[in-house]
């Protein structure tokens, strides 16, 4: 591999995972380069939380493939001190103290930089002897981040760490994450419902809707690669070739539609205006399953 085409992050292939009947993940195919702070969106029940699990090797395929780094997940201990993952509602241990973790972490991981885990415990205010049942949910953010990136890990996974915080906690954790991203340079992938959070920090995307990934990439790229366009009903159905409809919406007259196309957009016969973030994703959200056409943005948590 060279130094110009480094191992991708993640890599999957057909990645399909199911519990029973029910359909997790379905042929997923995926590449996220290196270096990016990753941003992975989708309705409840998209396979968001599965996906992240498989990459931390706390689950196995039901077929397919999926390499970490360029290995199977947790294929061995130095593999899994590569990694650092912050799961759902930052899970601690009550009755461990601060300090507790931080020796727990230095046991468990060879490459724990204790330094690192102190002075970041101090910044934000954790007192080492306090028990970690006894902090507040921020608190508790706090203490499962540090612990996850004084591991000094490649890559950061983070399943909607955040969700459960008020703002200003929430807006503490994300400052601290991208902090430990650029102190690290390590990669992270971050699992969210929150748009606001995504669109602040992230910027690489993953859009996962109905057990698929529906769209991926580079967020300024998907981002000037999709429009938004006014037109009456019938002049969409002669939109030019090469431009593909995401999703409209009808009124009486004029119909809106966000497309995407590899096209100039000087080429395509109507004006056109900029997408933002929130459009994107609810516009693949929309086609992927029709019941969330016109929803709002509550639907993921809206913007900040």
């Amino acid at each position: 591999m060279s130094h110009e085409d480094p191992i991708p992050v993640l890599q999957a292939e057909g990645l399909t995972k199911r519990y029973g009947r029910r359909v997790a993940l379905s042929e997923v195919d995926l590449r996220v380069p290196a270096g990016r702070v990753v941003g992975l969106v989708g309705p409840n029940g998209a396979g968001k939380t599965t996906l992240l699990n498989l990459a931390c090797g706390l689950l196995e395929p039901t077929s397919g493939s999926l390499r970490v780094l360029g290995s199977r997940p947790a294929a061995s201990a130095a593999h899994l001190a590569r990694v650092g993952f912050v799961a759902q509602n930052t899970p601690v241990y009550p009755s461990f103290s601060v300090a507790d973790h931080l020796r727990l972490g230095a046991r468990l991981n060879p490459c724990w930089d204790q330094d690192l885990a102190e002075r970041r415990i101090s910044r934000v205010g954790l007192n080492p002897g306090q028990k970690a049942g006894r902090l507040s949910g921020g608190q508790r953010a706090q203490l499962a981040l540090t612990i996850a990136a004084a591991k000094r890990p490649e890559l950061l996974i983070f399943d909607e760490p955040a969700a459960a915080l008020d703002p200003l906690a929430r807006e503490g954790f994300l400052v601290n994450l991208m902090e430990f991203v650029a102190d690290l340079g390590a990669s992270a992938v971050l699992s969210s419902h929150l748009l606001g959070d995504i669109e602040q920090i992230c910027d690489y995307l993953i859009v996962l809707c109905e057990a698929r990934v529906q769209i991926a990439g580079e967020v300024e790229e998907l981002l000037a690669g999709h429009r938004r366009l006014v037109a009456r009903r019938e002049e969409l159905a002669r939109l030019p070739a090469g431009v593909e409809t995401i999703r409209v919406e009808h009124e009486a007259v004029y119909s809106s539609a966000v497309v995407r196309t590899d096209l100039p957009w000087s080429s395509v016969p109507f004006r056109t205006d900029p997408v933002s973030l929130e459009e994107l994703v609810l516009g693949y959200m929309s086609r992927a399953n029709a019941p969330v056409a016109g929803v709002g943005a509550a639907a993921l948590g809206g913007r900040r």
